[in-house]
């Protein structure tokens, strides 16, 4: 009796082993191909394919529906930027610098996208999803459930008593899209071997700050 419960252990665990790689080589070929080519343009079979998955179906069996993959693919990096900027904010403390606020927000991109080597997908992916409307809430939504994100603004906020709540808005608005298409950028550019001015993600980094700061500082000439 031992020796066959200890079978069917083990028969479970290399299912589980198994259905763990399928689902990461899922995530990866989805999240190239959606950073290539766009949500709307990529279909379960052709990520499947891309998996080497010879179950077309694979896709909606370990994940559902696209959207779950995309939620899927958002959150997986999530967490490891979730990590970096918590640790970033704690670090800042109560700074009154709005170039230390700026660094917490751009460096936990720039310094995940250094972890993963090269070449990566993830902010080309990111941006494509916040310019497709069926998938840029979920994008957003994710990373506004971040307590260290919300510490971030208030502290930009902070910095920046006299600026309006709606140009404060705008100005969110225009620094995320400034800071993700950017990175879209230099993603691809180091992917191809494209010569950039920049040669690596903490040199990225850097002139981002500059941009983002540069942003949030700007006069207002005419309120929204």
């Amino acid at each position: 009796m031992a020796g066959f419960t200890d079978l069917v252990t083990t028969a479970r665990a290399v299912r589980a082993e198994r259905a763990s790689s399928t689902q990461e080589a899922i995530l990866k070929a989805a999240e190239r191909l959606y950073a290539e080519h766009g949500m709307f343009a990529v279909s379960n079979r052709q990520v499947s394919e891309a998996a080497g998955q010879g179950n077309n179906a694979a896709v909606g069996y370990h994940f559902g529906t696209k959207t779950d993959l995309v939620r899927a693919i958002e959150q997986k990096h999530r967490a490891s930027i979730e990590r970096l900027l918590e640790r970033m904010v704690a670090e800042t403390g109560d700074s009154t610098e709005l170039r230390d606020w700026i660094a917490c927000l751009v460096c936990s991109l720039t310094e995940h996208l250094a972890q993963l080597g090269n070449p990566t997908w993830y902010a080309r992916f990111a941006a494509q999803a916040l310019t497709d409307p069926a998938y840029h809430k979920i994008v957003i939504k994710d990373a506004l459930a971040s307590p260290s994100l919300v510490a971030v603004v208030e502290g930009i906020t902070r910095c920046l008593p006299d600026l309006p709540a709606e140009v404060v808005t705008e100005r969110n608005i225009m620094a995320r899209n400034l800071l993700m298409h950017t990175c879209a950028d230099f993603e691809r550019a180091f992917a191809e071997g494209s010569a950039v001015p920049r040669t690596n993600w903490s040199g990225v980094g850097s002139g981002l700050i500059d941009a983002i700061v540069g942003l949030w500082r700007a006069p207002v000439t005419e309120r929204p």
